[in-house]
């Protein structure tokens, strides 16, 4: 009988408050089992714009979300070896894309985000599935992790 493996989604992208979500995602996983899910979603609202470069523009979106991906998954192993990760691409609306993928992946169980630290509320992706969060039908946890927290205070909940 195989081993039920919990899967943490987390959204990635260069803010801090990714670092976060990821960050807190590696230490349960190190501590728990599972795996990581690493998703970078690429906004094609941006190629429509330009006709005649579309293909190089998005070709270029995707090589950044590959060196996202890369530079999180070695944040990752920093954190311990042997850490579960996988990584996705999509392209799209961010917040149907993360619903199509935990609809798509029923081991994923937990959603991690991390709410900005600024003055101007908790970021819009955290803002997105607060306001949402009777609506949603989607079988997972969401975590939301003050953007604010450090690795030592991250380890210590985690």
């Amino acid at each position: 009988m195989n081993e039920y493996r919990r899967k943490f989604l987390v959204v990635v992208d260069e803010s801090k408050e990714a670092d976060r979500a990821v960050t807190f995602a590696a230490h349960r996983v190190k501590r728990t089992g599972g795996t990581v899910v690493l998703l970078s979603v690429i906004d094609s609202q941006d190629f429509t714009q330009f006709l005649g470069v579309e293909e190089v523009m998005r070709a270029e979106a995707r090589e950044e979300a590959e060196r996202l991906l890369d530079a999180k998954r070695a944040r990752i192993s920093q954190i311990g070896q042997g850490i579960r990760t996988e990584s996705v691409i999509r392209e799209g609306d961010l917040v149907a894309e993360i619903e199509g993928l935990i609809r798509k992946d029923p081991g994923i169980a937990i959603l991690v985000l991390a709410a900005s630290a600024g003055k101007d509320g908790p970021g819009a992706l955290v803002s997105a599935f607060a306001s949402r969060a009777g609506q949603l039908a989607l079988p997972v946890i969401v975590t939301i992790i003050p953007g604010s927290m450090t690795d030592e205070q991250i380890v210590a909940v985690t």
